[in-house]
């Protein structure tokens, strides 16, 4: 597995959030003003008293709740596991650019008593967004902190009024290979489709992501709209979604498709069940060159430990 980030000799702690960038940015350009002030006063007939430059803005600098920071921009953007484009994750990003993202419609439908066929517009201005920075685990084990944009998908399922018969909730992938180029892989099963339980699709920390970092979320990043589900690996979390679908039978997800004994249905961060290529035990963040701890249900276990009580993970991995 490649890593355009492996030769960064800093640590994710010194990789400058966006926020705090562009905050120094805008200190620097007023200290410059002030400081050409300064010298033009050195030359005038009379002494100016220049006032000390302005105290660095108060940003606070993003960080996870265990105060982990959140990935730089560039990390975020710029390294993405999206097959729909390309399995290189340095190519995704010049490779979705023009991807078209608007105009953008999500369905959802199947057992609710409102069925409705929602423009992106549209949930942008039903629910108001919240910024959550969780952290990213994918399954080949490496790991970011992404401050994202968005809401609770359990707000989408209530004002669709999931029938008693519903148990699970299927999404499903735009299908365009004339702009996916991924998409004409013949060894997987497109469009790419994903599913939850529906107890943990109305979990408060899944939520439908439609922004990073305060602004629109990108074509690389899974643009217009995603689902992120953060105490499990990363390809649960379905990018470009255009049908959720409410069911009473377990759906089909690609990755347990295309290879059963390796990705599981649910697919929770857990460090006691290796993958069967590689350990699970420990993950190395972007922009770090050490290995940490994985952390079981990826430190999320307070929130979502109950749903899986009397479940043997080891066969429900």
């Amino acid at each position: 597995m490649s890593n355009p980030l492996k030769s960064v000799p800093v640590r994710s702690y010194e990789i400058t959030p966006k926020d705090v960038y562009l905050s120094r940015r805008d200190f620097i350009k007023a200290a410059g003003v002030i400081a050409g002030s300064a010298v033009l006063a050195a030359c005038a007939p009379s002494a100016v008293d220049v006032a000390g430059v302005p105290d660095l803005p108060a940003v606070p600098v993003k960080t996870d709740e265990f105060g982990d920071p959140a990935n730089a921009f560039k990390d975020i953007t710029n390294y993405n596991n999206y097959y729909e484009f390309s399995t290189n994750k340095e190519a995704v990003a010049p490779l979705s650019k023009d991807f078209t993202t608007s105009p953008w419609t999500v369905e959802v439908y199947g057992l609710v008593n409102k069925p409705k066929t929602f423009g992106v517009e549209d949930l942008l201005s039903m629910f108001p967004q919240e910024e959550r920075i969780y952290r990213l685990r994918c399954v080949e084990a490496w790991s970011m902190i992404i401050p994202w944009n968005g809401f609770p998908l359990a707000s989408l399922l209530k004002l669709v009024e999931p029938t008693s018969d519903a148990k699970y909730v299927r999404f499903e992938t735009v299908y365009r290979p004339e702009e996916m180029k991924g998409q004409g892989s013949p060894f997987y099963p497109w469009p790419y489709q994903e599913g939850l339980r529906l107890d943990e699709a109305m979990n408060d920390l899944t939520i439908l992501s439609t922004g990073i970092y305060g602004e629109t979320i990108l074509p690389q990043n899974g643009a217009p709209i995603r689902l992120v589900v953060p105490w499990k690996y990363g390809f649960k979390s379905i990018k470009s979604i255009v049908k959720i679908e409410l069911t009473t039978e377990r759906p089909a997800t690609l990755w347990s498709t295309v290879t059963p004994r390796e990705y599981g249905f649910y697919a929770n961060v857990n460090p006691e069940v290796d993958h069967p290529r590689w350990s699970q035990a420990s993950e190395r963040r972007i922009g770090e060159l050490s290995r940490r701890p994985t952390l079981m249900f990826n430190g999320y276990g307070e929130q979502v430990a109950s749903l899986y009580k009397d479940m043997d993970l080891r066969l429900y991995f």
